[in-house]
């Protein structure tokens, strides 16, 4: 017969004391759900916060804890299980789905939940720096995000499509949208690439000390960027949209949307997905870019699988 030590002893003791009161241990506090937003200076960190702050709201218990992020390093976080939940672009997201680099393998924890809004990709460029094309950046200082950034990977496309690439340019690779825009104001670099809604936050930031022009793309540099990837897009970025900005300037266009680990419960997704639809007013006031945004087109498919809890309530409401 094994006798208990009288650490074992202690422990048998004191849950019987407990028990006799009546008391109850007190449950695990539940894991936070892990939201991977974007850099500083882009309008993911804001409606990041929208977000955990709504669906705190609408499940009780629920704590969701934003983590810095950017598109496919969210895309990468989910499907390593370093994340719950995040936003992605479309385009960087296919890839992954795919297993195109530069993500080493398929994606195959990530399910779809919304699109929601156009992104656009942004060249700004000092108006004394010579830089009026893309082919006009060799041998400029760029400043552009780390590699697991969308917009990163977008401005090495950008260059090969004119047969530059980061060996004909100075290359900074900054951690933030604000640390960029710092940088051109201050004269360190003369392009800053970005990928985000219109207008830009540091872009105005910049244009506020520093006389700019937005660099455009042509229709060559989006055939090219096509054939690259298939989701890349023209659109437009209306003139007057920054200041001193007299005509239109044309762009590459894609959308950002929001995933989720597939393992997530679809009772929670589904009630996530309606918060979201029921809190639109709020979400426009932070990025007005998803004003008019209605299921329907939450629900387009862009290539990434559905999540049950988003598919239940895209039927309910007949988006789907």
């Amino acid at each position: 017969m094994r006798i208990a030590s009288p650490r074992h002893l202690r422990h048998l003791v004191s849950a019987a004391c407990l028990a006799s009161l009546g008391l109850a241990a007190a449950p695990a506090a539940a894991e936070p759900l892990r939201l991977m937003t974007g850099p500083q200076g882009g309008v993911w960190v804001p409606l990041g916060g929208s977000f955990k702050n709504m669906w705190e709201k609408a499940i009780p218990g629920l704590q969701v804890q934003p983590l810095p992020g950017a598109g496919i390093a969210n895309i990468r976080g989910i499907d390593e299980g370093k994340a719950d939940i995040g936003f992605g672009n479309s385009i960087s997201s296919v890839d992954g789905i795919n297993g195109a680099p530069p993500y080493p393998q398929k994606v195959t924890k990530v399910c779809q939940l919304a699109n929601l809004y156009p992104q656009y990709f942004q060249m700004v460029a000092l108006a004394n720096s010579g830089v009026n094309t893309v082919a006009d950046m060799k041998g400029k200082t760029i400043a552009v995000q780390p590699k697991g950034n969308t917009a990163e990977a977008i401005s090495a496309h950008i260059l090969k499509s004119v047969g530059l690439g980061y060996d004909s340019a100075k290359v900074s690779f900054v951690n933030s949208y604000t640390d960029a825009a710092a940088m051109l104001k201050d004269g360190h670099a003369q392009v800053f690439t970005l990928g985000t809604t219109i207008p830009a936050s540091s872009i105005m930031d910049v244009a506020a000390g520093r006389d700019i022009r937005m660099v455009p793309v042509n229709d060559e540099i989006v055939a090219a960027m096509k054939k690259i990837n298939a989701g890349y897009t023209k659109g437009v970025i209306k003139a007057n949209t920054y200041p001193k900005q007299d005509k239109d300037v044309d762009a590459i266009v894609y959308s950002a949307h929001l995933v989720a680990a597939c393992s997530l419960p679809a009772d929670q997704v589904y009630t996530m997905l309606k918060t979201i639809v029921a809190n639109l007013p709020d979400l426009v006031a932070i990025n007005k870019a998803m004003d008019g945004l209605t299921p329907k087109m939450m629900a387009v498919d862009i290539g990434v699988p559905f999540h049950p809890g988003a598919v239940k309530f895209y039927k309910e409401v007949g988006a789907m």
